[in-house]
């Protein structure tokens, strides 16, 4: 089944994103992970990178167990940096082989020392291009509320205008923990008549050393509200994995309340914090 079918079909659609094994987190520990994810009925699951694009051959692997045994849909991600088009069609043909015909189709991260690495891509629309060509698959795209930190404000719309332009379906948000960055977002993408599915990716952090990765990765900001938090809880681990879900909870539940699209939570591949989200949103998945 194709994604952007299911955002025609329902909403809010609801998805979880899992990364694959490394050397402490084996596979099976990622089958056994996958397996009480389910249970919590997600409309699909997305399956990343490691850090760098390793663990593609993985990614591969499990998003097909996913679909395949778990009976999920299921997105891969792939990304195009320093890739060339041959390199590319010869993933795309990979996953049609394993069944998998919905791809996230992300530039990926330059390597740390700044270099621009050779390849024939250097933005995702020119990969979101190259896979509409080819055709049979859904394409999704990401983006960022709060703009991309290699970037301004303007570049950043314009080549989200290219990517919907190219074929991207749907488009999941990265992290924000201020929902008026999306609200903005959504009303500037109406303005330049990008009329595709806006999916508001969620991570609830439950770590005081979670929030330094974060904003070094993705330039996230923290409102006051999430900062005293922070402040508050940082030296009580249980209480700030509690206050850490309950916000994420709160900023869902306004979401849904203002009609979003999809909410893609960002697991963590933590079970027991995915489960507390979903039983508190679960009256109203029903209610809609």
């Amino acid at each position: 089944m194709f994604i952007k079918d299911i955002y025609e079909s329902k909403k809010p659609v609801i998805s979880f994103e899992i990364f694959p094994p490394n050397e402490r987190y084996p596979v099976e520990k990622v089958y056994d992970t996958i397996d009480e994810l389910v249970k919590l009925s997600p409309d699909f699951i997305s399956v990343t990178y490691g850090a760098g694009g390793t663990t593609r051959g993985r990614t591969v692997e499990i998003a097909s167990r996913i679909k395949k045994v778990n009976n999920v849909e299921v997105l891969a991600h792939l990304t195009c940096i320093g890739a060339d088009k041959v390199e590319i069609d010869g993933i795309l043909d990979e996953l049609k082989e394993n069944g998998i015909n919905n791809v996230l189709a992300l530039r990926g991260d330059y390597p740390n020392d700044g270099s621009i690495p050779e390849g024939d891509f250097k933005y995702a629309h020119q990969l979101v291009k190259q896979i509409k060509e080819r055709g049979g698959f859904s394409i999704g795209g990401a983006f960022y509320p709060e703009g991309h930190q290699e970037s301004n404000d303007l570049m950043d719309l314009f080549h989200l205008k290219r990517k919907a332009e190219e074929g991207t379906d749907f488009l999941i948000s990265q992290i924000f923990f201020d929902n008026s960055y999306f609200y903005d977002f959504k009303e500037k993408a109406k303005k330049l008549e990008i009329d595709v599915p806006l999916v508001a990716g969620i991570m609830p952090v439950t770590d005081a050393r979670q929030i330094k990765r974060i904003t070094a990765l993705c330039g996230s900001s923290i409102p006051p509200k999430f900062q005293r938090i922070l402040d508050r809880y940082e030296n009580n681990p249980e209480a700030l994995k509690d206050a850490g879900i309950a916000y994420a909870v709160e900023q869902i539940v306004d979401l849904i309340s203002s009609g979003v699209d999809g909410i893609h939570l960002y697991t963590m591949n933590k079970v027991d914090t995915t489960q507390k989200i979903m039983d508190a949103i679960a009256n109203l998945r029903i209610a809609l």
